[in-house]
């Protein structure tokens, strides 16, 4: 069976296709590392049909305050909606995984943050590979969907490719997420099986939790955020409610809200493991 590039999520072969071309604005990023040591390191994940761009600000500040920041794109996002449809959440885990390896070998305390989708990968982070996640920090996460159309997808995929796009669930106007405006159904039944294996590993989560949910979410219901709240084994669950946002609240009102209380849990986390201070928080980071 052909092995898959964990970068790409591409099979390999004796001649790899080249990488596909990225929209402007969808590339992924990373922030230099702080000039002290030791250093915290923070991962921070894209949900699906979106884009780097939806985390990205959430990244810089973090970074702006000496913390250390990768923001990879996940394999098949930010290209094409074909790309997407031929990849599987096996795709999207393998990079996040490797990405996260290559933060902890810089860094001795990682903070894992994701966005929708990018929680519920962060979460089976958590889970396996709980010796590199000191905590985890998820916005909107999605473990479920409310969208009661989704118990006819077997079907659904037999008679066409993809739906109505959800990107850019954004109250704040003038902000993008550079997301795809179609949800392609195959890469969408593949993000349903990872969100039924994250609900199942849930008590499995045991590092420091922080959790942000938006009050004006069309995408993911708020029985999502709760189900992540209540469910882990976590001592220490940080409950943060953002009023003025949607669904991605990284680009949205709130952005401030979740830099400042990312950075509160980072500080935390370092102090209890004896780590060195994460920096100070950029004029503006607390709402």
């Amino acid at each position: 069976m052909p092995l898959r590039d964990p970068r790409t999520g591409r099979r390999r072969g004796r001649h790899p296709a080249p990488d596909p071309l990225v929209v402007a604005g969808a590339q992924p990023w990373e922030g230099p590392p702080a000039a002290h040591r030791p250093r915290v390191g923070v991962l921070l994940l894209h949900g699906f049909t979106g884009s780097p761009a939806s985390v990205r600000p959430w990244g810089e500040a973090l970074a702006a305050a000496g913390l250390h920041v990768a923001v990879p794109r996940l394999p098949g996002h930010g290209t094409s909606v074909a790309d997407l449809d031929r990849t599987t959440w096996h795709d999207w885990y393998a990079l996040a995984r490797a990405d996260l390896l290559r933060v902890r070998e810089r860094c001795d305390v990682v903070v894992v943050g994701g966005l929708s989708m990018g929680g519920a990968l962060a979460l089976r982070l958590a889970v396996h590979e709980a010796s590199s996640v000191d905590a985890v920090a998820l916005v909107n996460p999605a473990v479920l969907l409310g969208d009661p159309r989704l118990v006819a997808l077997p079907l659904l995929r037999l008679l066409r490719r993809d739906v109505p796009g959800v990107a850019d669930d954004i109250v704040l106007e003038g902000r993008t997420e550079v997301g795809y405006d179609r949800v392609p159904l195959r890469a969408l039944s593949s993000f349903v099986g990872l969100m039924a294996g994250v609900r199942e590993e849930l008590p499995r989560v045991g590092q420091p939790l922080l959790v942000a949910s938006s009050a004006h979410d069309r995408v993911v219901p708020p029985r999502s955020a709760a189900l992540v709240r209540t469910a882990t084994s976590s001592r220490d669950v940080r409950d943060v409610r953002l009023p003025r946002s949607g669904h991605v609240a990284t680009l949205d009102h709130d952005a401030p809200v979740v830099v400042a209380e990312t950075l509160r849990l980072a500080r935390d986390v370092a102090t209890s493991t004896g780590a060195a201070s994460t920096g100070t928080a950029p004029t503006g980071a607390v709402a």
